[in-house]
């Protein structure tokens, strides 16, 4: 079998899991239901049990290693469904943070228990209101008695709430803005002085903000070197920068595609909405946007699985092509479906909400417009 043919298979199996068992109906479901944890556990053991929570993690630790093409088409049709489940969190942000750190006695362990579904986990790393990834207040000074005692707060910390591991990404040394003196830590939320607060945002997402207050922290928490913490988290968000931007793309293809059917069949004046010259032209620069962002997101999707030193540039990118190409879309199908557009029984609005929540995740398209140009020596 082809890597194209494997990549088609999951593509397939995860369109029919999600359009069948976490559609944008559950999405509203849980919302309506104040569900905090914001997908259901049920759901989530099915998807580790097909394999697809695992999908890019190494079959040495219990994951399918099919690598992130495969992992993009998964999340691609998790956007078109808007499916509640904690994929980026676990699968992506942590598992890469635990793989890419340096070798710990609990590294297997905890990639088998993410891959299993067994472990959720949540990066705890952002602590303002815009991405800034290294500008990190939270300390982890030495303790007396061996060992680090953490003080500091993280902010909008996505799957945060009701997660089994937490890894913290703190300041061991130097000043906000060092990339040197960062190190990753691996926590239970239920350490003493750990204080979780779930958030309620316009997307209907798990988001919470967590502080830290003299939490006791053991040299074997730690995961890497202790100060260098920084290049795996470079490669770590790059790489769920690429699987957000194939979610958003997923839900630019969906309202794109629920748009130009209702073009197709609401009449105005005697005749479709959709043989008016100027919804024609609308359409046709969504589809050129989408397209547009479709190449980007897939290049660097397979430049992650090519280790190409290309994957920096290709994830800024990607992101800030799907920040915008999103935003254009959404806008345009509230716009299209005219009054109906923005009432909350029709899903359109949803995938709006979500679209700007993701735009902020990871770094907006000013921010990313800024790194793709320092990265090619601008």
């Amino acid at each position: 079998m082809s890597d194209n043919d494997e990549i088609a298979q999951v593509r397939e199996m995860a369109s029919r899991f999600f359009s069948e068992r976490a559609p944008v109906g559950m999405l509203r479901q849980i919302r309506d239901e104040g569900h905090r944890l914001g997908y259901r556990k049920e759901l989530w053991q099915e998807l580790a049990a097909l394999g697809i929570v695992g999908t890019a993690i190494s079959e040495e630790c219990g994951g399918a290693g099919v690598g992130y093409q495969a992992l993009g088409a998964v999340f691609e049709q998790a956007g078109r469904n808007l499916s509640p489940i904690p994929l980026l969190s676990s699968s992506v942000l942590c598992a890469s943070a635990i793989e890419l750190s340096e070798a710990s006695p609990n590294t297997e362990k905890l990639l088998a228990g993410i891959s299993a579904g067994q472990i959720v986990a949540a990066l705890a790393m952002e602590e303002g209101i815009v991405h800034s990834p290294y500008d990190i207040g939270t300390r982890a000074d030495p303790s007396a008695g061996g060992g680090y005692v953490l003080n500091g707060q993280k902010t909008y910390v996505v799957d945060g709430f009701g997660a089994d591991k937490l890894l913290v990404l703190a300041r061991t040394s130097g000043e906000d803005g060092d990339r040197h003196g960062l190190s990753l830590f691996v926590i239970g939320p239920d350490r003493k002085g750990v204080t979780t607060t779930p958030l309620s945002l316009a997307d209907s997402r798990n988001w919470a903000n967590i502080e830290f207050k003299d939490v006791a922290l053991f040299d074997e928490d730690r995961l890497g070197a202790q100060d260098l913490a920084a290049d795996a988290m470079d490669a770590v968000l790059d790489r769920a920068r690429l699987c957000l931007a194939a979610e958003m793309l997923g839900s630019a293809i969906e309202l794109f595609e629920r748009t130009l059917d209702y073009l197709k069949n609401r009449e105005q004046f005697g005749q479709v909405i959709g043989s008016f010259q100027a919804m024609k032209h609308r359409a046709v620069v969504m589809f050129t946007e989408i397209e547009l962002t479709k190449s980007a997101v897939r290049a660097g999707l397979a430049a992650l699985d090519t280790d190409s030193d290309d994957v920096p540039k290709l994830a800024s990118l990607a992101k800030a092509r799907a920040n915008d190409t999103l935003f254009l879309v959404s806008n345009e199908s509230i716009q299209m479906h005219g009054g109906v557009g923005v009432t909350d029984e029709l899903d359109i609005g949803l995938f709006l909400k979500r679209a700007r929540t993701s735009a902020q995740m990871l770094g907006q398209s000013q921010w990313h417009r800024d790194r793709y140009a320092q990265l090619s020596g601008y």
